[in-house]
């Protein structure tokens, strides 16, 4: 076989790998539980806090890494971003920091946002948001995906169509090409859906129509918030 083949068995096997750690019970993760923590991001005022919001995020990359080495080119990147915000959340200034938008209202007023990023200067907490702001919208699509499609679908289909559509704008080339080709490994629809440890394929289908919606909103939220203050193309 040639080293693609060889490449995408591997990649088979190690996720086959996960699957049966999970379905024992040895890992304990959860995804409805990780979904329903960005529910609780939301205010009564439709303000996002900042604690469930980065929570949420360290609840998706131990999705994304419980699958193996696949999406590890987003879940490195999330890592970082999350100690960058959890560094904002203890620093002196973490009271402007609690929800997204009084962190975008001070880092905005304080002339703490660059429009092109400097070497010399740490990442503003409205930059690092972005970068996971774009990871969500892919996940968010990804998973809606997989919700509405049919038994027979493709799982590497719906991911790359996914993906396209949202971080891939954002990516160079060279990770374009290596993403989706990692793509190719991921495990049939059904086989997909039980790693998220709630169930069968079916009972995992409706935790995601029940959950999703949560998730889409605090997108909608991030996006209008960015737009308004014509953050959406931080480089």
């Amino acid at each position: 076989k040639g080293k693609g083949g060889k490449l995408a068995e591997v990649g088979k096997e190690e996720v086959a790998a996960k699957s049966s750690i999970m379905a024992n019970g040895d890992d304990g993760f959860c995804l409805k539980e990780v979904l329903v923590t960005f529910q609780s991001c939301l205010t009564d005022q439709q303000e996002i806090l900042m604690d469930p919001y980065i929570l949420g995020w360290k609840g998706l990359v131990r999705f994304l890494n419980s699958l193996g080495t696949i999406f590890s080119f987003i879940s490195k990147d999330a890592v970082a971003k999350i100690q960058i915000m959890e560094d904002y959340r203890s620093s002196d200034q973490k009271a402007q920091y609690l929800t997204l938008q009084s962190m975008v209202k001070y880092e905005v007023t304080s002339n703490l946002v660059d429009l092109k990023k400097s070497g010399d200067q740490p990442p503003s907490g409205c930059r690092t948001i972005l970068r996971l702001h774009r990871a969500l919208h892919w996940l968010q699509l990804f998973l809606e995906g997989l919700q509405t499609s049919s038994e027979d679908s493709s799982t590497a289909s719906l991911c790359a169509e996914a993906y396209n559509a949202s971080l891939a704008n954002y990516h160079p080339w060279i990770i374009r090409k290596t993403a989706l080709l990692s793509f190719y490994v991921l495990p049939a629809r059904n086989s997909f859906l039980e790693l998220m440890n709630v169930g069968t394929p079916v009972e995992a289908v409706a935790m995601l129509e029940e959950a999703l919606p949560s998730i889409s909103k605090v997108y909608d939220i991030t996006q209008a918030l960015y737009a308004q203050h014509n953050l959406l193309d931080l480089a």
